[in-house]
């Protein structure tokens, strides 16, 4: 018996998206984001734990997954899937809830928070960083700048033209697999690829890097910083959990650095063992955290 029942919901936004829910419509929500280049499966470990004493929400995002992919770049600006969540949690008739993301769930999370805190009133976040904090270290952080040039290869037009010519179970295994445990990940091989390989999936997944303003300077480049990098910036409001996994090569741990100052209601949890894919390396870690947290905070 699964533990979660899909919908295929139409939004207001202009898109469908394929969505896991699970628990009580009657128990507090809590909205559960996924990134790249995953879906809802990223949180297969909590949402049936989660769904025990929660009503449970696990949208694959748009161009992700089975949810629609609609085309052209502008299309996948961070304001769209913004707007996309705060459209399903309407369609479902829940009030305040908990919003939780990883990766670029996680980017989307940070954004939607900070901009609507009368409808989110916790946050959860899982390897993502702050936005200021995350451009901050591209411009101060040789290290974070060099772990991040991925970025601008996915910004790359012809990056589909590379795939096309080594296929999709090579970039599984050289640009997925070395970010995580292959052993975990051997048994979800086939459900990745088979999403990856529906018609426009790579682009639709790639374009949310080509809509992203965040800047990724080249190793030893010295661009003019971006001003707002010096002016104030809004703290977030909402009590805030932030779970890291502090192997992960791609967003290192100093994008908790500083982050106190932007998140005065701050609980950090760090996963020494785990590297950036921590919901899925070390489930029942990021399960006990939410968890225990949620509890404290009465949600």
């Amino acid at each position: 018996m699964a533990d979660f029942e899909l919908q295929r919901i139409a939004l207001p936004t202009g898109v469908e998206l394929n969505v896991a829910i699970a628990g009580d419509p009657a128990n507090p929500p809590i909205m559960l984001l996924h990134g790249f280049p995953e879906s809802h499966r990223t949180w297969r470990h909590q949402i049936p734990a989660l769904a025990r004493d929660h009503y449970v929400i696990a949208p694959d995002q748009r161009g992700f997954g089975h949810s629609a992919r609609p085309e052209g770049v502008a299309n996948y600006t961070p304001d769209k899937p913004v707007a996309d969540l705060l459209a399903l949690a309407e369609q479902l008739g829940i009030g305040p809830f908990t919003l939780a993301g990883h990766d670029w769930g996680g980017a989307i999370a940070w954004m939607a928070a900070l901009q609507n805190p009368q409808r989110i009133a916790r946050l959860i976040i899982v390897n993502a960083p702050h936005p200021l904090v995350f451009q901050r270290s591209l411009f101060d952080d040789p290290a974070q700048r060099e772990a991040s040039q991925y970025i601008t290869a996915f910004r790359n037009p012809d990056f589909e033209q590379f795939l096309d010519r080594i296929g999709l179970e090579a970039f599984f295994d050289t640009s997925f697999a070395r970010h995580a445990d292959a052993a975990l990940l051997a048994p979800e091989k086939p459900a990745y690829l088979a999403e990856w390989g529906q018609p426009g999936a790579m682009t639709a997944m790639l374009n949310w890097y080509r809509a992203s303003a965040i800047s990724v300077p080249a190793p030893g480049e010295t661009p003019e910083r971006p001003a707002w990098l010096g002016g104030p910036f809004p703290p977030v409001t909402q009590p805030t959990l932030v779970i890291w996994g502090m192997q992960d090569g791609a967003l290192l741990p100093c994008q908790l650095d500083g982050l106190d100052a932007l998140v005065p209601d701050l609980r950090v949890v760090e996963i020494a063992d785990a590297g950036h894919f921590v919901p899925w390396q070390k489930p029942a870690a990021v399960t006990e955290a939410i968890r225990a947290w949620l509890a404290e905070r009465g949600g």
